[in-house]
């Protein structure tokens, strides 16, 4: 009878409007959106998502991100570097992906791009974070109307990734990427995750 009590007078957790009623949207919203993230396969793989929801919602890609593990070897970098024609084409025919052959070739010439990265920097998180000083930029946002969709940094950011060969990195692609890995917190002051990441 407790823990009944206990579930009937908590109180509705608050979240960032952008996420709706949406299971795996909220998920998504509650566990790993503005979490620090320093590993470079988990890297490589939002920065694939994000590419891939151009002209797309966030939520379309997320259903088919477990298509998207499968089709690009858990996005293990080297290997997807070395996807060759025959690859593609078996990619294109895949419908658990965005069958776009520009986000598709993308992917590839990007992991080509990473691995120079890791090669000059050590790894792609040590090149990613040094653009907000290793720390998390702490945006402090009350209104969802005020969410940005790019930044400085962003721009520096996607200018550079562009100059170095990758696809499907502009800056708004870019500033979600970084809202998504924590590289900036954009929940809303009222959000139960700002709270839990400030």
């Amino acid at each position: 009878m407790k823990n009944i009590t206990k579930i009937i007078n908590a109180k509705p957790l608050t979240r960032c409007d952008w996420c709706g009623d949406d299971e795996l949207y909220a998920a998504y919203h509650d566990k790993e959106w503005g979490v620090p993230l320093h590993d470079d396969q988990l890297l490589f793989e939002l920065l694939t998502l994000e590419g891939a929801q151009a002209g797309l919602s966030w939520l379309t890609v997320l259903r088919k991100r477990k298509g998207y593990r499968q089709a690009f070897a858990n996005f293990d970098i080297k290997t997807v570097a070395d996807f060759n024609e025959i690859k593609i084409k078996k990619l294109m025919n895949n419908p658990e992906i965005i069958r776009n052959r520009l986000k598709i070739m993308s992917v590839i010439s990007n992991a080509k791009a990473i691995i120079t990265i890791q090669k000059e920097f050590g790894s792609f998180d040590s090149y990613l974070w040094e653009y907000v000083n290793g720390k998390t930029i702490q945006n402090k946002i009350s209104n969802l109307k005020d969410l940005p969709s790019s930044s400085f940094v962003a721009l520096r950011l996607s200018k550079d990734l562009k100059n170095r060969g990758m696809n499907f990195v502009g800056p708004t692609i870019c500033y979600s990427f970084m809202q998504a890995t924590g590289m900036v917190n954009d929940h809303i002051e009222e959000c139960f995750r700002f709270k839990q990441l400030y």
